[in-house]
C-alpha cells in the first residue's frame, strides 16, 4: 500500500508567508571565474581519435556575443529547432537563443528527419536552426518549398558546395548564413553572411566568409609569416573565444596553441576582398608526383555532374607517384564521362586516377564524411 501523500504547502502571491521569504538577506550570488571551465566540447574524431576541447566561460560568452553580433538576433517570438545533435553546434547555440529568451524545440523523433523539421518550422513561429550541408541536401531532396516560419538556417560542420548551396537556395530562398569554427574555437572563425548568399559570384558562395567578430584570422606560409591574398597557408586565429586546451592532452595541446595562435589543420587562401575560402584539411591533401592536390577542387568540379549525388576525394598510395587521387560517388555516371566533364573544370593531373560508385558515404553523427574509412577501402 501506498502511503497517503501529504498536502503540497501552497503561499499565496502577495499573502504574508510569501512575502516573508523576501525579508531576508538575498543569498549571494555565485562569483564565476570566465577562466573556468564551463564545457568539454568534443571534436568529431574525423581524422583521428576526439578530444576534449577546453571551453571557459569566457569563451562561451565570446562565441555568444559574436553570433548576436554576425549571424543572427533572435528575440522572444524565435524558436531555435534542434535538427542536429545537441552535443554539436546546435548546442552551442542554445546560449544566445536562451539569452533572447526564444524558446527551444527538440523532435519528437529525436534525430533529423527532413519532413519532420519541414513540419516543425511550419507550426512553431520565427523558425532557426543550425544543420550540417548534408542535413540541408536531404531537406532540398523532400521537393517541398519554405515553411512559412522559416526564418533562418545556420550551416557549418563540414563543406558546403557550391552546386548543392545553389540547389538549396532555389528551394528555400535567402534564410541561410554560413559559420565556420571548431569545437576549438566553437562556431566563430568566419562567417559567410545571409546577404553575401544573393551573390552571383560562385568565388564568393564558395568561401566561408569574414572574420567574426573578437576573432583574429590569418594564413600562414611554410615559413610561418602571412601569406599573401590567393596564396594558401594553414588558418590560424586568436581571440576570447579559442579554448585553453585538450582535456589531460598536454601534447595536443601544445601542438594546436602555438605563439598565442590556435592552428586548425585546415588550409585556405584569403581573396584582395577579404573573404576566406577553405582548400582543405592539411591531413586531406593529396601529394602526387609532388605536386598538391586540394580534394574539395576535385569534389566542387564532380558535383557539376548531373549523374553525380554526393562525392569524396581522397589520396592512396602508389608505387610510381606516392599518391593518386580517388573518388568515391554516389551516382550513375561512368568514368568515361567523368573523366570528359572534369577536363574542361580542372588540371588534367587533379583527374581522378580511380572512380568508386557506392550507395551512399560513411558519415558520422554530424553529417561529416569519414574520409579515414574511404582510406582503407
Amino acid at each position: 500500500h501506498l502511503a497517503p501523500l501529504a498536502p503540497a504547502p501552497v503561499d499565496i502571491i502577495g499573502g504574508p508567508d510569501y512575502e516573508t521569504r523576501f525579508a531576508a538577506t538575498p543569498a549571494p550570488a555565485p562569483v564565476t571565474d570566465p577562466a573556468a571551465l564551463a564545457w568539454l566540447f568534443y571534436t568529431s574524431g574525423t581524422t583521428g581519435r576526439s578530444k576534449g576541447a577546453m571551453l571557459s566561460h569566457r569563451n562561451l560568452t565570446a562565441m555568444t556575443s559574436a553570433h548576436l553580433a554576425d549571424i543572427d538576433q533572435p528575440d522572444e517570438n524565435c524558436s531555435l529547432l534542434h535538427g542536429a545533435p545537441m552535443s554539436h553546434g546546435s548546442g552551442l547555440y542554445i546560449a544566445p537563443y536562451v539569452l533572447r529568451g526564444a524558446r527551444q524545440v527538440l523532435p519528437v523523433s529525436g534525430a533529423f528527419e527532413p519532413a519532420e523539421f519541414l513540419d516543425l518550422c511550419a507550426h512553431h513561429p520565427g523558425s532557426s536552426a543550425f544543420l550540417a550541408p548534408t542535413m540541408i541536401h536531404r531537406l532540398v531532396e523532400t521537393g517541398r518549398g519554405r515553411p512559412a516560419n522559416l526564418r533562418s538556417i545556420v550551416y557549418g560542420g563540414g563543406p558546403m558546395y557550391v552546386e548543392s548551396l545553389k540547389k538549396a537556395l532555389a528551394a528555400f530562398g535567402s534564410v541561410f548564413a554560413q559559420i565556420y569554427g571548431q569545437g576549438e574555437s566553437p562556431m566563430t572563425i568566419t562567417g559567410l553572411r545571409r546577404a553575401d548568399h544573393d551573390s552571383h559570384d560562385d568565388a564568393i558562395l564558395g568561401s566561408v566568409g569574414y572574420a567574426r567578430s573578437g576573432v583574429e584570422v590569418a594564413v600562414l606560409g611554410t615559413d610561418g609569416v602571412s601569406a599573401p591574398a590567393g596564396e594558401v597557408g594553414e588558418i590560424v586565429c586568436r581571440g576570447d573565444v579559442v579554448m585553453s586546451g585538450y582535456w589531460n592532452n598536454p601534447r595536443a595541446t601544445a601542438d594546436t596553441l602555438r605563439d598565442g595562435w590556435l592552428h586548425t589543420g585546415d588550409l585556405g587562401s584569403f581573396d584582395d576582398r577579404g573573404y576566406l575560402t577553405l582548400r582543405d584539411r592539411s591531413k586531406d591533401v593529396v601529394i602526387s608526383g609532388g605536386s598538391n592536390i586540394y580534394p574539395r577542387e576535385v569534389e566542387e568540379a564532380l558535383l557539376e555532374h548531373p549523374g553525380v549525388a554526393e562525392a569524396a576525394v581522397v589520396g592512396a598510395p602508389d608505387a610510381e607517384w606516392g599518391e593518386v587521387v580517388v573518388a568515391f560517388i554516389v551516382g550513375c555516371a561512368d568514368e568515361r564521362a567523368l573523366d570528359a566533364h572534369l577536363l574542361e573544370r580542372i588540371a588534367r593531373f587533379k583527374r581522378p586516377k580511380r572512380y568508386v560508385v557506392v550507395e551512399e558515404l560513411p558519415k558520422n553523427s554530424y553529417g561529416k564524411v569519414l574520409k579515414r574509412e574511404l582510406r582503407e577501402r
